[in-house]
Formats: C-alpha cells, structure tokens, sequence
C-alpha cells in the first residue's frame, strides 16, 4: 500500500478531475469577475475574495475544451501553485475521497484532448471509476504566473 492522498474531486465537460486538497485553499461560489485586457482568453479576468485579489482562469479554455455557460453547479476552485493563488472555473466541485498513491498511473499522452503535461497521473477508483490528477504547476506555466502576478498588483 502507497501513501493516502485526500484529492478534492471536480468535473469539467464530462471527465472527473482531482487536486490534492492541501493545494486548494477554498471553493466558492461563481461570482462576479472583472475581465483584465491583453490576457489570454482562458484568463478571465479577477475576482476579489474576501479583500484579496485573484487571477481567474476557466480550465475548460485551458485544456482546449469547449466553453460553457456557468451553471447553478459550478464553481471557483482556490489553489495555491507556488506562491500565487489562483481561482480555476470549473463545471462542479463534487467530493473529497482518499487515493492510495499506488493507484495513480502515468498519464497516457492525451486524455479528453488534453496535453499529458498538465496532468501528474490517472487515479483508479474502485473497478470502473477513473480520476485525472492535475499537475498544478505545468497548468500555469512559469510565463503565465509571471502574467498573473502582475494581475494582482
């Protein structure tokens, strides 16, 4: 048996994805965000949380997915990649579960057209349940977090 890893489970299009919960911060509610000019299109703009400031991105124009109109469901997942906290739009913020790290594969080179970069692995769950585990640190580039810091000052 490998290590137990708490994952906050999320979906986005029709697949499940997991952050490992000491990376997310909070989960909020869709909420108003004002668009920044010259960012890329997945970079929605800022939302103020509670008095701080933060980049929010849309993982669906991240991954190359097709937008969506936000839903009663969806929701503002805060994470912690470095030392910048950023807000991920996603279609639903599910669950919180227990992984055991034995479980998680190498990624294969594309799942659900995304790039195998920005994901650390694929999480078996029970028999027939897949988890696509999210590489924090490749989603935002070194040159996108350099962009989204000078956002928030």
């Amino acid at each position: 048996m490998g290590e137990e890893i708490k994952v906050i489970v999320f979906g986005l299009a029709s697949e499940e994805y997991g952050i490992e919960v000491e990376k997310v911060r909070t989960i909020e509610r869709m909420m108003p965000i004002t668009r920044v000019p010259k960012t890329p299109a997945f970079i929605k703009g800022v939302i103020n949380l509670r008095g701080i400031v933060l980049p929010v991105i849309d993982l669906r124009g991240r991954f190359g997915l097709k937008e969506s109109e936000t839903t009663e469901s969806s929701r503002i997942v805060i994470v912690a990649v470095d030392d910048l906290e950023v807000g991920f739009i996603v279609d639903a913020a599910n669950d919180v579960i227990d992984i055991d790290s034995d479980n998680i594969d190498s990624p294969p080179e594309v799942v659900g057209g995304i790039q195998a970069k920005y994901l650390r692995g694929v999480a078996k769950i029970g028999d027939s349940r897949l988890l696509i585990m999210l590489n924090l640190s490749e989603v935002l580039s070194k040159k996108e977090i350099i962009q989204l810091e000078q956002l928030e000052d």
